[in-house]
């Protein structure tokens, strides 16, 4: 069940600040505030979908495709296409804290990987 009051969800309605760096109609993406690594922004579906498989099953396409535009252009924006890692932690065994959808785009010459 998707909680409507989890901190991403209230990052999207403009509840909690956040410093974005990218945004389209499918997803944003913004600065983490606990980062692991030099580069560490978070990209999460303007859609109600508590983790990747949630997304990948119920999306439709057209938002699964604008979604991934998204981290594309994120990257490029932050200068590190070619030299990143994405994360997506679901459920949490897997070490999910919040239940909104979200992937790390992280980069770094060092990564931190107690995540």
């Amino acid at each position: 069940m998707y909680d409507t009051n989890n901190v991403f969800a209230k990052i999207l309605r403009g509840e909690i600040p956040s410093t974005r760096v990218f945004e389209n109609e499918y997803a944003v993406a913004f600065q983490n505030i606990a980062p692991r690594a030099t580069t560490h922004v978070l990209v999460i579906p303007r859609g109600e979908y508590t983790d990747f498989y949630d997304f990948t099953t119920r999306a439709p396409h057209d938002v699964q495709t604008g979604f991934w535009h998204a981290v594309t252009e994120a990257a490029d924006a932050l200068g590190i296409n070619g030299n990143f890692r994405i994360v997506a932690n679901t459920g949490a065994g897997a070490g999910q804290s919040v239940f909104h959808f979200h992937i790390h785009l992280m980069s770094d010459a060092k990564f931190k990987t107690d995540f």
